[in-house]
């Protein structure tokens, strides 16, 4: 038996494993704060330890800076219990029946969450930590529910006796936690039924839009949420640190193993380069966004990027095409004498919000720059046109374009114009024009890529025939599965792997979907069928993010460290992710851009 006061055998254990040690995730808890005091059970912290992480204790401490600091040292976050919130944070007055509340905890609590939340960490609520993670995000608690609970909440048993039930919903996170679980006494499977303990006066009324509600007690009051977006969140209102033996371990197990996979995500984004091949974030620059602050106008900004761990993105300058009768003046909210003077404008002022950041961002204008980018640090921006509208009838101003650094130019957008029809369109050409093609080899010539995404099948295979280099497609998902004229066919697909292009998945709701609500599990499903069709070599993401692109699950830049999180789940290999996450699309980029030399001198 080994000695207990030994404590420098225990040492030379630790230098004995040191360097090959795995690293463990690191769980942050937040502290109790009592008596002018951060103290905390010890149900938690050791739980966690035993459940394979590293604890360490977060103070209640209001500064974002400390708050940021810490988060970017941890894998996830377990809210632990304590005293009530304050309802005056949700402008609501307190009840009579309302228990002590704990002021010192309330604001650092909630930032540390909302901030949690928007770097994808996991986190376990646990009693007052469910009622944190509804308050943080949305929802409303009620401050007392002895009026209306039917069944005794607040136990005088044990802590470690379970005193009442939940039925779990079958089709939850939680259920598969418990169902799952090697040793568990106190879970009923067949009739989905929990038996927990509780001690609490207050409860969640209202999980918010991010949550759904996956346990209750027989009296309606809410025991258990999660997260509606694919999000490894969850809070449940009794306290499973207290229960004895293997009964509260599944959801410190789970914590720890969500943690894991966040900080293998987030590890395989420090190694490899991830590229959104289109966003539309410039049109809200009339609306005065700041790309520099988190701007909850838009999808994408330097903020956002960085939470979802997000390397560079390709902005376009995006030209609504005039219907007959209309100017072009009419449909954009710059005061501006035609198309072309537009797209400059949209790139001067992408050049004036990166000089502004230019501490953190820079302007890409080849893999190279890209690379060079990630090396230093930065978030790149390249840029794109969507709607050859942009050349304003004239060849030459191809080159004016590819000398401002465009890497693409999607050749139509939503009706024909005078280089192709589009899939929206009237066949006014039957396929690409006679300038189109004269502005397909130019592009060629001048190392500028043909973006087919919404064209027409016929200005589609014409175009394919016509480029002498691989084409993109920069934002586009499988019509085989949501049947849109902007989707592209199984026969589409495989013509352009064959020439050796690219399709980009997109995140647009009414191209994954026919029909209701599309999620990341919708998107995942389209890249999976393009590489069955076109081979793991041809796929990649284009978000649309701006340009009404954003799904649950990846609803922003925040989210898309959850996109690798789910390629991960599937065991796809870090050489594949990175083929997926722009890899391919930079092969075809630097094929094309070969044509540059010796022509833009």
């Amino acid at each position: 038996m080994a000695n207990r006061f030994d404590w420098q055998s225990q040492l030379a254990t630790a230098y004995a494993a040191f360097p090959e040690a795995a690293r463990k995730p690191v769980i942050a808890i937040t502290g109790n704060y009592d008596d002018q005091t951060c103290k905390l059970a010890e149900g938690y912290y050791k739980s966690v330890q035993r459940a394979g992480g590293v604890p360490v204790i977060v103070p209640p401490l209001a500064d974002t800076d400390a708050i940021i600091n810490t988060l970017d040292h941890v894998d996830g976050l377990l809210l632990s219990g304590g005293g009530d919130i304050n309802p005056l944070l949700v402008g609501e007055e307190p009840s009579p029946k309302l228990g002590s509340i704990n002021s010192e905890r309330d604001i650092p609590e909630l930032l540390i969450t909302q901030l949690a939340y928007n770097r994808q960490i996991p986190i376990l609520g646990i009693c007052r930590g469910i009622q944190t993670l509804a308050v943080a995000l949305g929802g409303k608690v009620a401050q007392d529910i002895c009026d209306s609970a039917k069944i005794k909440h607040s136990q005088d048993a044990h802590r470690s006796e379970p005193t009442h039930s939940v039925t779990v919903d079958p089709d939850s996170i939680l259920y598969n936690i418990y169902s799952d679980a090697q040793h568990c006494s106190m879970f009923n499977v067949q009739c989905s039924m929990l038996y927990v303990n509780s001690f609490h006066h207050q409860a969640v009324s209202d999980p918010g839009p991010r949550f759904r509600v996956t346990a209750k007690a027989p009296d309606g009051i809410i025991e258990a949420i999660e997260s509606r977006e694919f999000k490894s969140i969850m809070g449940v209102q009794w306290h499973p640190e207290c229960l004895g033996g293997d009964d509260g371990m599944p959801l410190f197990g789970w914590l720890v193993r969500q943690a894991a996979h966040y900080r293998e995500a987030c590890d395989m984004h420090s190694r490899i380069l991830t590229l959104d091949t289109h966003c539309d974030t410039p049109m809200f620059f009339p609306q005065g966004v700041d790309f520099g602050s988190r701007d909850e106008r838009i999808l994408v900004d330097l903020h956002k990027m960085t939470e979802g761990r997000q390397d560079a993105t390709i902005m376009v300058a995006y030209l609504p095409q005039p219907q007959l009768g209309e100017t072009f003046s009419s449909k954009v909210d710059f005061d501006v004498s035609g198309p072309m003077e537009y797209a400059d404008l949209i790139f001067d002022k992408i050049e004036e919000l990166v000089d502004k950041n230019k501490r953190y961002l820079s302007i890409a204008r080849t893999p190279a720059d890209l690379y060079a980018d990630k090396r230093q640090g930065r978030r790149s921006i390249m840029l794109g046109i969507e709607n050859g509208l942009a050349l304003n009838g004239q060849l030459q101003n191809l080159n004016h374009f590819a000398q401002r650094g465009i890497v693409y130019m999607t050749l139509c957008h939503n009706g024909d114009n005078d280089i192709c029809d589009s899939a929206r369109g009237c066949n006014t050409h039957h396929g690409v024009s006679q300038f189109g093609q004269q502005v397909i080899r130019e592009m060629n010539r001048l190392g500028i890529m043909v973006d087919l995404s919404h064209a027409a099948e016929k200005s589609f295979y014409d175009a394919l025939d016509i480029s002498s280099e691989p084409i993109v497609c920069s934002h586009s998902s499988c019509r085989a599965l949501c049947d849109h004229p902007r989707n592209l066919t199984d026969a589409q697909m495989r013509a352009l792997a064959a020439k050796g292009g690219v399709m980009q998945i997109t995140m647009y709701n009414g191209f994954l979907v026919k029909d209701g609500e599309a999620t990341v599990i919708d998107a995942m499903r389209h890249l999976e069928h393009a590489i069955q069709v076109m081979g793991i070599d041809h796929v990649g993401i284009g978000t649309d993010f701006d340009g009404d692109g954003g799904i649950r699950g990846l609803a922003s830049s925040s989210d898309l460290v959850n996109f690798t999180r789910q390629l991960l789940a599937r065991r796809y290999s870090e050489r594949d992710i990175q083929k997926i996450w722009g890899g391919n699309f930079l092969r075809v980029m630097s094929q094309v851009m070969q044509c540059r030399n010796g022509v833009m001198a």
